[in-house]
């Protein structure tokens, strides 16, 4: 068996050193016992719970071969000295148990050669840090072992220890182990660049021992095992000659060349490869064989054919640019309209005047109303209506401090209203504004109020907000004295304002 595991170790290196096989070494500390059932009874509570783990030790090596192009699965053999077994220990109270027997000690220590062939995942989480999950069978082989008894009788005053120890006998007969054994395993940890820091368990699936008794006996191992990596790890690739194309589209998988020329040779850099470019140390195109094409202005029309060839054009008007016949800056090929000079933004036509008024769309301010030019293009107000806001601005009262409108303001606002919905052009200005009483920052406030109180009650009567203004100047602007009452109630107005959009 030893000349075995010398022969499995020495291959493992062999092909190692002669494959995509990393190789590594891997040991640490574990707890064996043995998962036995039988049908002796009371054996559950008079024998079973006196049985312990085995402390031992875990050491050999461990390969690997990756799986696929991804990187992330491998194979991972190994080759382990495993310590398994179990302890029994029990101490008797002679005066309870009746028995001259104080203490009965058995140490089964079997050894094995443990050969693991797991599939292991490893999932990045950075560039030499690794989260690994690894499982799969085992195979197992009796190496060597020794079963150790001891016990304390005591007769009368006296006390005899007794010790024995004896090989474990391998073959079919009773209390002898098979020379083969089957298992699961399981293994999760980290990898940290070369090292390996991982914990397992694995679980016997077969008979391994062939007691006295009517029974099964399966190995239970728990442990730790710190590894090192003693080469660099095989990265699998679909790229042979690593020129970063695929073998499946290089034209040339065995010798390094360009993605643009298919993964061969090229010198130029030009796409076309070597073997077949006429210029192979000029750059070219393809269409003439890796050699310059004679297009000064490279537009696509050779110096021969093209009329401009100074000057990049199109094939259509022989490597001249298109023409703009109406000269606004727009060639023919983006002028919609190009017999008549026009901006860019309205595609090369002249810009509209859809009112007709001689004032252009753009410029227009009521672009579907005949208007002036002196009004932007809107029809002037009528002095009716600047009267008639006027009149209504002097209508509206607010409480005392307040910007609260009294109901008597509302026929004024109404009517106002009406003549915004009748003219849908206009917009209103609201200004507020107050007497010198208080502070300034509060008049200041306060007018700011009224001026949006009045706006909101307008929107409340259908208007949109955005026909409105509201603007507060407190104190400023006053139109009479503010040292008397009659003047300071004067400044405490509302002014109304229209004009067109």
């Amino acid at each position: 068996m030893k000349k075995l595991y010398a022969l499995l170790l020495l291959t493992s290196i062999t092909y190692a050193a002669n494959s995509q096989m990393r190789l590594g070494i891997m040991g640490g500390p574990q707890s064996s016992s043995v998962i036995e059932k039988n049908f002796i009874p009371g054996w559950e509570t008079t024998v079973k719970p006196f049985y312990s783990k085995r402390s031992g030790l875990n050491l050999g090596i461990i390969g690997e071969i990756p799986l696929g192009y991804s990187n992330k699965v491998f194979f991972q053999p190994g080759i382990f000295y495993s310590t398994k077994g179990r302890k029994y220990q029990r101490y008797f109270d002679t005066a309870a148990v009746k028995t001259d027997t104080l203490f009965h000690n058995n140490t089964f220590s079997p050894n094995y050669i443990d050969v693991p062939l797991n599939i292991t995942l490893k999932l990045h989480m950075s560039r030499k840090a690794s989260f690994l999950l690894s499982a799969g069978p085992y195979l197992s082989f009796f190496y060597s072992g020794k079963q150790t008894t001891e016990t304390r009788v005591a007769n009368g005053t006296d006390v005899k220890y007794t010790s024995n120890e004896s090989n474990i006998q391998v073959g079919k007969d009773d209390n002898k182990v098979t020379t083969f054994d089957l298992g699961v395993n399981f293994r999760a940890g980290f990898e940290l660049g070369n090292v390996l820091l991982t914990g397992f368990i694995s679980q016997g699936l077969t008979n391994f021992y062939d007691a006295s008794y009517k029974g099964t006996f399966k190995h239970q191992v728990i442990g730790a095992s710190l590894g090192f990596w003693l080469n660099k790890k095989t990265v699998l690739t679909n790229d042979r000659d690593k020129d970063g194309v695929p073998d499946k589209a290089d034209a040339c998988p065995d010798v390094p060349g360009s993605a643009k020329a298919g993964g061969c040779p090229d010198k130029d850099g030009d796409g076309v490869a070597d073997a077949v470019d006429k210029c192979p140390d000029v750059p070219g195109e393809a269409r003439y064989r890796g050699c310059p094409v004679p297009d000064r202005d490279h537009d696509s029309v050779i110096d021969d054919e093209d009329k401009c060839p100074d000057v990049p054009g199109l094939v259509k008007y022989h490597g001249c640019p298109p023409p703009d016949t109406d000269g606004d800056g727009l060639n023919d090929e983006e002028d919609l309209c190009p017999d008549k000079p026009g901006p860019k933004e309205f595609n090369g036509c002249p810009i509209p005047d859809s009112d007709g008024d001689g004032v252009n769309d753009r410029d227009d301010k009521c672009p579907t109303l005949a208007g002036t030019k002196e009004n932007n293009g809107c029809p002037a107000i009528k002095q009716e209506i600047i009267e008639k806001v006027n009149y209504a601005a002097k209508k509206i009262f607010f409480a005392t401090g307040s910007d609260k409108i009294l109901p008597a303001s509302y026929p004024a606002l109404n009517n106002v209203a009406n003549i915004l919905k009748a003219n849908g052009t206009l917009i209103l200005v609201v200004e507020g504004y107050t007497d010198n009483v208080g502070k300034p920052a509060s008049n200041l406030t306060l007018s700011q109020q009224r001026a949006d109180a009045v706006k909101n009650y307008l929107v409340q009567k259908g208007l949109d907000a955005s026909r409105l203004q509201a603007t507060g100047y407190g104190q400023e602007k006053a139109v009479a004295d503010n040292s008397t009452p009659e003047g300071r109630a004067a400044n405490r107005r509302v002014e109304l304002r229209v004009s067109q959009q």
